[in-house]
């Protein structure tokens, strides 16, 4: 699907080890490494996504969780539409460091992006100290989407970013969204620009008749 009708620029951050890597590896390929090289600076990856008859391509930065690239990180949270907060359901600490990615982002992102919540590692039940409420209340009071998943079996994995996809669309519908500013995000692509043309023949047709 080479053709799309928008492209939706997408960040994904928490701290080290939660598995923010292994989600994008598991989105874009079907595959898990235990043994994932730890991220430097910024890794890049792509999909397209079909939503409402929609082509929506994916471009998803995965960000280092390390204090000492944050210089490099921060600079790729303005021109995202939409960020993905992710925490291990395994590790109290990385949940409570939610508030401070919370407050990157509010610093350097754009007033227009879209935060979901990711609860990552759900199949190491029997090493969970992070409930399903615990992390539904967080993200009930903070106006976050929430999504439960495992980029070891899969699961939910591809509900994370298609919810997330589906909340940008949707704003750009309502006109909360100016989807011409590239700047934050966005870009109209061509499958959008046909489907505009069209329209607008239609409605001059319609004027002439």
């Amino acid at each position: 699907m080479s053709s799309y009708a928008y492209l939706f620029k997408f960040i994904i951050i928490g701290d080290s080890s939660v598995g923010k890597s292994c989600l994008l590896l598991q989105f874009l390929d079907r595959k898990f490494k235990l043994d994932h090289d730890t991220t430097i600076g910024v890794e890049f990856g792509s999909k397209t996504l079909n939503i409402r008859q929609k082509n929506i391509k994916l471009q998803i930065w995965d960000t280092a969780g390390q204090e000492s690239f944050k210089s490099i990180t921060r600079s790729y949270y303005r021109g995202s539409i939409c960020a993905l907060i992710v925490y291990d359901v395994t590790s109290r600490d990385s949940f409570e460091n939610i508030s401070r990615w919370m407050e990157e982002t509010k610093s350097y992102a754009n007033d227009k992006i879209t935060l979901v919540l990711v609860a990552n590692k759900t199949d190491l039940s029997d090493k969970r100290v992070i409930s399903t409420e615990e992390g539904q209340t967080y993200a009930k009071k903070h106006d976050l989407i929430f999504v439960e998943a495992s980029a070891k079996t899969g699961f939910q994995v591809d509900k994370i970013f298609q919810e997330a996809a589906e909340a940008v669309l949707k704003k750009i519908e309502q006109r909360d969204i100016d989807a011409t500013n590239e700047s934050i995000g966005v870009r109209i692509g061509s499958q959008m620009t046909e489907e505009m043309i069209e329209k607008q023949k239609e409605q001059k047709v319609s004027k002439c008749c």
